[in-house]
């Protein structure tokens, strides 16, 4: 059921972006005009000027990339370059691991507090503790760091040590750890048993997802068993996307046939299709996806392969609306371009751009009072220099992107279980086969 594609896509924005490898240019473009080379040649021009005159001496390496990237972003919010650390933060999110401590974080009061150590992690062999505040990261204060910079000193090289100074509730005095990083594989399927339906929260999808996904539906199998099971949830809310070729593989599992989603760019013999193969891996059970505002890309192909198939149920609210694909260029060895080059759509044929999944069943989360007013929908549409979809209309796309904590204070989550359990009922659910939206 798995397959190799060249297309993946990588957290951008609110949005994921669909992006394609490639190895060196084999376009079809015609060669620029004499115009733009004398435009060049204005840049050179300036860029001389800048370098000779400025009243300070810039930095030449960084003139250059603010250059590309300005180039860029006027074409539209995804369209970036990717100097060496960018390409290299975004090989480490598709790969789903990377070297460090094993700790989930959050900030409070400026410091950094671990939410929960992972199992079998150096961390948690060396007695990080949930609740824990982190003040100091090898002798130097947290205060002032954000969260991101944070994280980004706790990370490193395989088998390098790193001394945290820990603030723990009870203890007369700080507490030293000293930790030595190894490689952590962040898990990229959630799931637990709500009873007798089966739960599985798509986190990401990087290298790692299918077989996650894989392992929880049996693991629920087998835990609640196939006669008694009522179904699964599977929730992508707040899920910003990832690998294109996971997103295929994760709706192949709950397909047997059919088109998933195809990708068109300029020219039409660039047009893309990617099909279904036999195999439902829950064996037909039913299904509630659940979108949200945060919905984005990858999780947006899902949602609307299983929408139009009528495979499962969407529930939720409008989706963010993420629907351009990007090609990965290497430039060198350390750099990459990583430029819009086609759209993607949904097994009927719809591009989302701008427009994103609409519900099947909508249903609001209520925003908690003290998070109300900070809490706004987002969505493709509101990006500046988006590239106005097809479809899209003032509406635009996305929604309120919010998950409560708690499972109990989650609405969409209850009805999704109340409906699975037959407790209330939906013309929307189970969803009629006959009915698929799929463009022949």
């Amino acid at each position: 059921m798995i397959r190799k594609v060249t297309l993946l896509a990588v957290g951008a924005l609110m949005g994921a972006t669909a992006v394609s490898a490639v190895n060196s240019f084999g376009g079809s473009a015609e060669a620029a005009g004499s115009a733009t080379y004398r435009q060049l040649a204005i840049f050179g021009n300036v860029f001389e000027r800048v370098r000779a005159q400025y009243v300070t001496p810039p930095e030449e390496d960084k003139l250059i990339e603010s250059a590309i990237n300005g180039m860029l972003t006027s074409l539209d919010p995804h369209s970036s370059y990717l100097n060496q650390e960018a390409a290299d933060d975004m090989r480490t999110q598709t790969r789903g691991e990377f070297g460090g401590l094993g700790i989930e974080v959050t900030m409070e009061d400026e410091l950094v507090k671990v939410i929960t150590p992972i199992d079998e992690t150096p961390a948690a062999r060396a007695g990080v503790l949930a609740g824990d505040l982190i003040s100091e990261i090898d002798g130097e204060p947290v205060r002032g760091l954000s969260l991101g910079e944070a994280v980004d000193k706790m990370r490193g090289p395989v088998n390098t040590s790193i001394e945290l100074t820990i603030l723990r509730e009870g203890a007369d005095a700080p507490i030293t750890l000293k930790v030595v990083r190894d490689i952590i594989a962040v898990k990229a399927v959630r799931s637990r048993v709500e009873g007798d339906v089966g739960y599985l929260r798509v986190i990401s999808f990087t290298e790692k997802t299918y077989d996650d996904l894989s392992d929880a539906i049996e693991e629920i199998t087998d835990e609640v068993g196939e006669d008694s099971l009522k179904g699964f949830v599977l929730d992508l809310r707040l899920n910003p996307g990832g690998l294109l070729d996971q997103a295929i593989s994760v709706s192949d599992a709950f397909l047997d046939r059919g088109e998933i989603v195809s990708t068109r760019g300029r020219n039409p013999e660039e047009t893309r299709r990617f099909n279904s193969r036999p195999g439902d891996l829950t064996g037909g059970k039913p299904v509630i996806v659940l979108i949200n505002g945060g919905s984005a890309s990858a999780s947006e192909i899902v949602a609307g392969a299983l929408q139009d198939h009528r495979r499962a149920t969407v529930l939720g609210t409008r989706s963010f609306g993420k629907g351009s694909v990007q090609t990965i260029i290497p430039l060198d060895s350390s750099t990459a371009l990583r430029l819009t080059t086609a759209l993607y759509y949904t097994p009927s044929g719809t591009s989302i751009q701008g427009t994103g999944i609409r519900p099947d069943i909508r249903i609001e989360q209520p925003v908690p009072e003290e998070l109300r007013g900070r809490v706004k929908p987002s969505g493709e549409s509101e990006l500046r220099g988006h590239i106005q979809g097809e479809n899209e209309d003032e509406e635009g796309s996305g929604s309120i992107a919010y998950v409560p904590p708690e499972p109990e204070d989650d609405v969409q989550l209850g009805l999704a279980l109340e409906l699975l359990r037959g407790e209330k009922t939906d013309p929307a659910f189970p969803p009629n086969p006959d009915q698929a939206a799929v463009k022949n």
